[in-house]
């Protein structure tokens, strides 16, 4: 198994990255998210990486922390999650927020990526929420805790309530409050949460 490649970044485009190591060329599937964290052409790179190996190919996936590599594995693990849809998915979030969308149970946000409908969505929530919390380190347990004060009787769980109550999911909401001041009142963490969710959309 390649754990990781470090070397010279040749190429990357879209979906895909090449690291020289050694006088070779390793070329490895890539989501958006790791590819906006490279550095230029022709600079040191490190990517973690997955090696999947099938009858008819042989695929190398690159990966920007081990995070995000950890989060690719949990979810080529559902039934129905493939590796081209995990890398999909980890487009469209980052580890953190992955993280939380399932912890939250909000397979709604899940299905705004392409080739998720409802139930495949649902299937990951229910497989994964139990094993996701650590993906997102320190910061994915926050997020995650601060989902779970939904429905609370506590300022941060009626903040929660009324962003939901202006169209944004849970895990949006809790993403946009998941740093806000400890002990703020009601109205001062609304306005923080629509502040930062005005910069998600």
């Amino acid at each position: 198994m390649i754990y990781s490649l470090h070397g010279t970044l040749l190429l990357a485009e879209p979906g895909a990255a090449v690291i020289e190591c050694g006088g070779v060329g390793y070329r490895c599937a890539v989501s958006l998210n790791t590819l906006s964290s490279l550095p230029p052409r022709g600079s040191e790179a490190r990517l973690y990486t997955h090696l999947q190996v099938r009858e008819d190919a042989i695929d190398l996936f690159g990966f920007a922390d081990e995070q995000e590599l950890a989060c690719f594995k949990l979810l080529t693990s559902v039934n129905g999650v493939g590796a081209k849809l995990a890398l999909v998915l980890l487009s469209d979030f980052t580890s953190d927020r992955l993280a939380l969308a399932v912890a939250a149970e909000d397979a709604k946000a899940l299905t705004r990526s392409a080739g998720v409908g409802n139930k495949l969505a649902q299937r990951i929530v229910l497989e994964l929420k139990d094993k996701l919390g650590g993906v997102g380190g320190k910061k994915g347990e926050m997020l995650a805790q601060v989902s779970q004060a939904s429905g609370s009787k506590g300022a941060l769980g009626e903040a929660l309530e009324a962003l939901a109550a202006l169209g944004y999911s849970q895990s949006e909401a809790a993403l946009a409050l998941s740093e806000a001041p400890e002990g703020a009142p009601v109205e001062e963490l609304i306005r923080t949460g629509l502040k930062k969710l005005s910069k998600f959309r």
